[in-house]
């Protein structure tokens, strides 16, 4: 590339989702977010991933927030920044596939209260898992002018991974109608010079936006984004220093510095990105000494390469592996691990396709015989239920663990009845807007309790009167 031509490498920053997301189980409550804001919009970042992912699950859960209301008070004070979130495809933030009525409904709600690019995944990068959403996030840019649909393929490595596989899946995301493109390494698999030639190959290959998000688990992020960068790609996914690195994303200043006086010089100040890290500092602090940042959680860790196995799924292995008192076991199961995904189809190992996986890994190690029980979910990945795997599954396991079910080849959502209707009946005596109704819908026990807990809030009960044994929450 000539000096000449000027390229700037747009940066999404992660410290208000995935950034707290990976370092602090997602516990950021909206209050800590608001005072920042007014400082964040100055950067001039790409975009600012502020919800989805885990953040509706652990607001409600474990804030006792409404996400709902922290995304429109975090777009009230974003004037001039593009908010984006992170949408799992048909399971939308869920754990199972919604109905598309429901997935259309969503879509309509997270544009309305705020968000303009939706990051949409599938755990087995099956495309018909994602068109649904891609489908109703254009509706409504034909409408109203806003709202911008981006596939992220989840990166991994296997014999069916190859340059091919990315680059005809790069031309399929186009032709579904999606707005950009973003490669989702979640386990940090992505290496320097694969990077590149992988961002040059897609670039041969579509026109649309290349954008990358990886993790710094195994140590190699920062140069990975730099071979990336040299290669085209137009966004990288960074963190805020004090929420970066470990298993959060590379630190924001550190790529503006990289670039800085290059082609790919991002133009942001870092005196404004100074404050903004004098501002999450005392808090990282708070949450080392309260034990809610782990430092485990911030080193490298170069298994992940090894292994091929995100650092959450290594750790919910050790832990099963401890309560058998089979913590020995340890260096069969990750033996194990590839066979199991090899005979499930190859998928990529994010949530929730890596937790069933491992899981199913140990049960074949400790049983002692592969396949002697098989979880629930192991059954329904076999039946099609999760959707269409890259390679075919072993059909010996098939025969083995669910002989003579019909299995599904349709996309899975094709098989599920509209229900926003029925979710609204169920629900309708808790509901004060219609967003409480897709609360509800992905996490009908959470929200329900959430939303007695709002209830008392908003009738001051007094502690003795409060109806504990029914879950009322007073003052």
């Amino acid at each position: 590339m000539s000096e000449q031509v000027k390229k700037p490498v747009g940066i999404m920053e992660t410290v208000l989702r995935d950034a707290h997301q990976s370092l602090i189980a997602t516990r950021m409550p909206t209050d800590m977010m608001l005072p920042i804001v007014e400082k964040m919009d100055k950067v001039g970042y790409h975009a600012v991933e502020c919800w989805g992912g885990a953040t509706f699950d652990a607001s409600l859960r474990f804030l006792k927030e409404d996400p709902w209301e922290r995304l429109r008070k975090l777009r009230d004070g974003f004037k001039n920044t593009k908010l984006q979130m992170l949408f799992r495809g048909q399971n939308i933030l869920g754990y199972r596939p919604y109905a598309d009525d429901v997935v259309e409904n969503f879509v309509e709600k997270s544009v309305a209260n705020g968000i303009d690019i939706i990051r949409i995944f599938d755990c087995l990068n099956d495309l018909r898992n994602l068109q649904a959403t891609v489908d109703a996030t254009n509706k409504i840019k034909a409408r109203e002018g806003r709202g911008h649909a981006q596939i992220a393929l989840s990166y991994t490595l296997g014999d069916a991974y190859t340059l091919e596989y990315w680059v005809n899946m790069a031309k399929k995301i186009e032709e579904m109608g999606a707005d950009s493109i973003c490669i989702k390494d979640m386990a940090g698999l992505l290496v320097p010079y694969k990077a590149a030639e992988l961002i040059k190959a897609m670039k041969e290959a579509t026109k649309l936006p290349i954008q990358l998000h990886t993790h710094y688990t195994s140590g190699v992020a920062s140069m990975t984004y730099l071979k990336a960068v040299e290669a085209g790609v137009d966004v990288i996914d960074c963190a805020i220093s004090p929420f970066a690195l470990g298993t959060s994303q590379p630190a924001t200043e550190v790529m503006v510095e990289t670039f800085k006086g290059t082609p790919y010089d991002t133009g942001y100040d870092q005196n404004v990105l100074a404050e903004i890290a004098d501002y999450f500092r005392p808090y990282r602090d708070e949450c080392l000494a309260s034990g809610l940042l782990n430092p485990k959680v911030m080193g490298v860790d170069i298994k992940t390469l090894l292994y091929q196995v995100p650092g959450g799924m290594l750790s919910n292995m050790v832990s099963q592996l401890k309560e058998q008192n089979a913590e020995d076991r340890y260096y069969d199961v990750l033996k194990e691990i590839p066979e199991v995904r090899k005979d499930l189809g190859e998928p990529p190992l994010v949530t929730p396709s890596s937790q069933i996986v491992g899981t199913q890994a140990v049960f074949n190690v400790l049983m002692g015989e592969r396949y002697k029980m098989a979880t629930k979910e192991t059954k329904a990945v076999l039946r099609g239920e999760y959707g269409q795997t890259v390679k075919p599954m072993s059909q010996e396991v098939i025969d083995k663990v669910i002989p003579g079910e019909e299995r599904i080849t349709c996309r899975p959502a094709d098989l599920i009845e509209n229900e926003m209707d029925k979710l609204e009946a169920e629900m309708k005596e808790w509901k004060q807007q219609d967003e409480d109704v897709l609360s509800y819908a992905l996490f009908p026990q959470v929200a329900t309790d959430f939303f007695k807990y709002r209830q008392a809030q908003q009738e001051k009960v007094d502690m003795t009167q409060a109806d504990t044994k029914n879950a009322a929450y007073p003052v």
